[in-house]
């Protein structure tokens, strides 16, 4: 089961950032995601989301590999990998993984305007390496953290960038 993080941060710039660099942890394994989505509060009050990945996108590729792979053993691979590709985007573009976008649109309403927040599922995280990593200062607005893993972070972000 996954844990849902919702960050404040005072701006996309800075919630990109830090987004990238939950990338950066993925590929150390330091964290597994399921969604990381940036939630933004436009200065004339509209909210905007910012996904990470197309889904449709890799549905597409999924769907022409396999489709590739079916078309070789009827001996038409560029019509088996045109039909997979069409079908494979058509499934991403149906299938919504992760936080809930009505979800994160009321989230994203309660924001000041001019400011962002990164919204995580988190399927799998080794604490104490991603709470030394936090460079950015930001606040949870929303967790589905134990109260002592939520205090952690929170003390985590209050205190990145400040001098010790």
């Amino acid at each position: 089961m996954s844990d849902l993080v919702a960050i404040a941060y005072p701006d996309l710039a800075t919630a990109e950032r830090v987004r990238g660099r939950l990338g950066e942890a993925m590929k150390a394994k330091i964290i597994e995601l399921d969604d990381a989505v940036i939630v933004t509060r436009e200065n004339d009050g509209k909210v905007k989301l910012h996904q990470a990945v197309s889904t449709v996108g890799a549905g597409a590729a999924s769907g022409a590999l396999w489709g590739g792979l079916i078309g070789l053993i009827f001996l038409a691979p560029l019509l088996g990998m045109a039909v997979g590709a069409a079908a494979g985007a058509a499934g991403g573009a149906l299938a919504d993984y992760g936080v809930d976008d009505n979800f994160m649109k009321e989230l994203g309403a309660k924001l000041e305007p001019g400011t962002a927040a990164l919204i995580v599922l988190v399927r799998k995280v080794t604490m104490d390496k991603i709470l030394e990593n936090v460079q950015e200062q930001g606040h949870v607005i929303q967790s589905s953290l134990s109260n002592e893993a939520e205090a952690r972070l929170s003390e985590a972000l209050s205190a990145a960038g400040k001098s010790t």
